[in-house]
């Protein structure tokens, strides 16, 4: 390939879309900071989001960092837990941890709000697409499945954001929430908080919470699919 001034000649026969697919991909971390950046701080009032959580050691970070500039609302909807006795598990171990952050004061106070517990519509859901590998067309619709009963919630109660935890995991695809979540923002009129919070050793931070609060980590995300592919040892640790 010739060079001029030192640098290499672009190819002519590579498609411009994807010359320019890496530069135009959205940077959702630095999204969220400059909607934090235009808070209005102390000198108005503090805006509300209504947060849902997947687990308390996904939420750890995300509540240490959020609960700075917002008032926030969790909302513990996960019809993906296909186990009684792990949904359980999990959603006190949630609500567990928002009792010791609010003790701490480590930020504006934190309050929980649990959904109801309906594994049906998420196995309703799957019908067909049992055999669709982790991370592909099933979780996605499990996104929208979660996000969709935040957004309903969120407009119902005036909330000025709605968001999720899900992005901190670096098993979950953050462009494919985002673009979820951007959608139901328009089709409900409430705002969607966009994040991912694994940037910055989010995630690593998460685990360093989840030791430092000794919570309950679990290797799957919560469904039978999961389950069985973390059984196999073929996903790490999920969160």
């Amino acid at each position: 390939m010739r060079t001029f001034g030192g640098h290499r000649s672009r190819p002519k026969d590579r498609p411009e879309s994807l010359r320019g697919r890496r530069m135009n991909k959205r940077n959702y971390q630095k999204e969220l900071e400059k909607i934090i950046e235009g808070l209005p701080g102390s000198s108005g009032p503090v805006p509300r989001v209504f947060l849902h959580s997947c687990c308390a050691p996904c939420s750890s970070y995300v509540l240490e960092y959020l609960c700075k500039y917002f008032y926030i609302t969790v909302f513990y909807f996960n019809p993906n837990i296909t186990e009684a006795e792990e949904y359980q598990k999990r959603a006190a171990e949630q609500k567990r941890l928002i009792e010791a952050y609010n003790g701490r004061e480590k930020g504006y106070s934190i309050s929980v709000v649990e959904g109801e517990y309906a594994p049906e519509s998420f196995l309703e859901m799957s019908r067909g697409l049992e055999s669709c590998p982790e991370g592909g067309e099933r979780c996605f619709l499990c996104y929208g499945l979660r996000l969709k009963e935040t957004a309903e919630y969120a407009a119902r109660g005036g909330y000025d954001y709605f968001a999720t935890t899900l992005t901190v995991s670096p098993l979950k695809n953050a462009g494919k929430l985002n673009e979820i979540g951007e959608a139901l923002a328009r089709k409900y009129g409430v705002a969607w908080l966009p994040s991912d919070f694994k940037k910055k050793e989010g995630y690593k931070r998460s685990i360093e919470l989840s030791a430092q609060y000794d919570l309950y980590r679990q290797n799957y995300c919560g469904c039978l699919f999961s389950r069985a592919e973390a059984a196999c040892g073929s996903r790490q640790t999920e969160s």
